[in-house]
């Protein structure tokens, strides 16, 4: 219900700022993602919009940037504190310098708040501006402000109460200071584990690729190829995790729908999406600095990787068979980058093993997915359609397994194929012992692929690979086969 304004000063009116505060992040941010997600090309306009204003930005975001507000990271201790004043009889108030198209999204995705005050295309509702528009509407000191940020303390002072969420220790003693009634609502804040999982530190694993030639070359004790390979391994993995954050800002609404990706860090908001997005500046001035010290065509690889995922985040991905492909081709260069940065030769069997095994893998990720939808669909009762942010449905699967699985036998083909070549002869005095590894990846493949279709496969395989004890077992099994070969070759 609809109070006026004389009604609401009477009863002490509940503010409530929204971002920081009632969302764990910002929309006007999440808009400018949203907005060159679909259209990069806005970036050109930017400058000009800013340059017009703050007000006509937002204004021109919030018209082009398309946020689904249903599943945004709320606090549920602001909302506590919402409910109470209404069942205190006292008016709400969604105060914020976002545009009003989003904050009118929220309030009616929230039915709490009896009215919305927020940036309009000829106002930006921050700052002094929001502390002179509630004095106006309600008088000094009578409402009570919750907020969270440094822009908010001249509208502090216009309250007659104030509630600090998640603001720096700092700020709260400012606050304190004013002498008006002040309560802190703390958050834990983002520790350094929500930091690593937000770098998808363990996704470094995946760069341990870039050593593969070094192995396959029988180049171990070779210095200068490791300590290349080494600076590589860092450069690569500064400038990947600076594409999963991207990736993962400009994935958020995908994610958030997703019953293990909506806890990711950024779309949890347990950090911040503008902190993320100063975070892979950093890792990527990171990475690119330590490419310098590398061969040109290492550095070439590299520009390709970022430019190729940087295009697989924007659209790549959401076209079907490209994106798998897209995605092996992503693991095959990291073995190619690493032969650039150590000066190793690399063989048509290596590239050719590479190409066909990842594949496989990419099509494990979209059939877990999928099979995972499928339960959902089962367990509902009602079709959800495709994968959210991809082209695949359900009626998938089956042809998708049939690749997977074509793909991965390939591979232990090529490497057959590899043991009977003159290469292996020149590298091994007994290359008819590299045969028992041929099984030994059959059995491997062949259990991937059931492991999958029965629904028991994490979304990404390396990270199964990693926890799963008999690709451990598989692992030492074909490395003392290698040992025992090179062994009888000396």
């Amino acid at each position: 219900m609809k109070r006026n304004a004389a009604e609401m000063s009477a009863k002490n009116a509940l503010c409530v700022d929204l971002d920081g505060t009632l969302i764990r992040t910002d929309l006007t941010f999440e808009s400018l993602l949203a907005a060159l997600k679909l259209r990069p090309w806005l970036v050109l306009l930017l400058p000009w919009w800013l340059l017009l204003g703050r007000s006509h930005l937002k204004h021109q975001l919030a018209q082009w940037g398309q946020i689904d507000v249903s599943v945004l990271p709320y606090r549920s201790e602001v909302i506590d504190l919402i409910q109470s004043a209404r069942q205190a009889t006292r008016p709400v108030i969604l105060v914020t310098a976002s545009h009003e198209i989003l904050a009118r999204h929220v309030a009616e995705h929230l039915p709490i708040f009896d009215s919305v005050l927020a940036t309009t295309a000829d106002q930006n509702l921050s700052g002094h501006n929001k502390a002179a528009l509630l004095e106006r509407e309600f008088g000094v000191g009578q409402f009570e402000y919750v907020a969270n940020g440094w822009a908010d303390l001249s509208v502090w002072r216009k309250s007659g109460a104030a509630v600090t969420v998640n603001a720096p220790s700092r700020l709260v003693r400012q606050v304190a200071a004013i002498g008006i009634p002040h309560r802190d609502i703390p958050d834990p804040g983002s520790s350094w584990q929500t930091w690593t999982r937000a770098i998808r530190l363990q996704q470094w694993l995946k760069n341990l690729l870039l050593f593969v030639p070094i192995i396959t070359a029988h180049e171990l004790l070779n210095g200068h190829a490791l300590v290349a390979a080494a600076l590589a391994f860092l450069s690569f993995g500064a400038c990947a995790s600076a594409t999963y954050i991207i990736n993962d800002l400009l994935d958020l609404d995908a994610d958030r729908h997703h019953h293990k990706k909506r806890l990711r860090p950024f779309a949890a908001g347990t950090i911040d999406a503008r902190a993320g997005s100063v975070a892979l500046l950093m890792l990527l001035s990171a990475g690119l600095g330590v490419a310098w010290f590398l061969p040109i065509g290492f550095q070439l690889m590299l520009g390709t990787y970022l430019v190729t995922t940087l295009l697989y985040s924007l659209w790549l991905k959401r076209v079907a068979s490209l994106d798998v492909i897209v995605l092996a081709g992503l693991y095959t260069l990291r073995i190619v980058a690493g032969a650039l940065a150590t000066g190793i030769n690399l063989s048509f069997w290596l590239l050719a093993f590479s190409m066909f095994i990842f594949l496989s893998l990419a099509l494990v990720k979209r059939v877990a997915e999928l099979v995972e939808l499928r339960k959902k669909e089962a367990s509902t009762g009602a079709s959800l359609g495709k994968l959210r942010g991809r082209e695949y449905a359900t009626e998938d699967v089956v042809v998708l397994q049939s690749l997977g699985a074509a793909s991965g036998y390939l591979s232990v083909l090529v490497l057959a194929l590899y043991i009977h070549s003159p290469e292996v002869s020149e590298l091994y005095r007994s290359p008819e012992i590299l045969w028992l590894i041929a099984p030994l990846m059959l059995l491997w493949v062949t259990r991937l692929w059931v492991v999958t279709a029965r629904g028991y496969m994490d979304e990404d395989p390396i990270f199964f690979a990693v926890k799963d004890p008999e690709t451990w077992a598989t692992s030492l099994a074909i490395a003392g086969i290698l040992f025992a070969s090179t062994m009888l070759s000396i």
